[in-house]
C-alpha cells in the first residue's frame, strides 16, 4: 500500500509550474506505460491551459484547487474544487481561469 498528499504535491507542482514560461507542471502519481489506469496530477497557472487534444480513453478531472475550465468543441464545463468532470470522449482542451490543480485520471485500452 501507497500513500502520499494530493494538497502537498499540487502545491508543490503550482511552485514549479510558476517557473516555467507554458505555465503547467505535472506528475503521475500511480501507473504509466504498463498500466491501464494512470492518474497525473496538474498544475496550470491563471490564463495558462492543455491545448487542444484527443482523449486517451476514459478519463475524468478532479478538481483540487483553483478554477478551470473544460472544453470540447462548442461545449464547456467549469469546475471548482471538489468538482469532479467527465473527460468527453473526442478532442477537448482545459484553461485555467485561476492558478488551478486537478487530478487527471485516465485509462487506457
Amino acid at each position: 500500500m501507497e500513500k502520499s498528499s494530493l494538497t502537498a504535491l499540487a502545491r508543490e507542482l503550482m511552485v514549479s509550474a510558476k517557473t516555467k514560461s507554458s505555465g503547467r507542471s505535472a506528475r503521475t502519481v500511480y501507473g504509466g506505460h504498463e498500466r491501464i489506469l494512470r492518474q497525473t496530477v496538474v498544475a496550470l497557472t491563471a490564463g495558462s491551459a492543455l491545448d487542444e487534444h484527443d482523449n486517451p480513453g476514459e478519463a475524468t478531472v478532479q478538481v483540487l484547487s483553483g478554477k478551470l475550465v473544460l472544453r470540447a468543441g462548442d461545449v464547456s464545463w467549469e469546475g471548482s474544487p471538489g468538482d469532479h468532470l467527465v473527460v468527453p470522449v473526442a478532442r477537448h482542451s482545459v484553461d485555467a481561469l485561476e492558478d488551478s490543480t486537478f487530478l487527471l485520471t485516465v485509462a487506457k485500452p
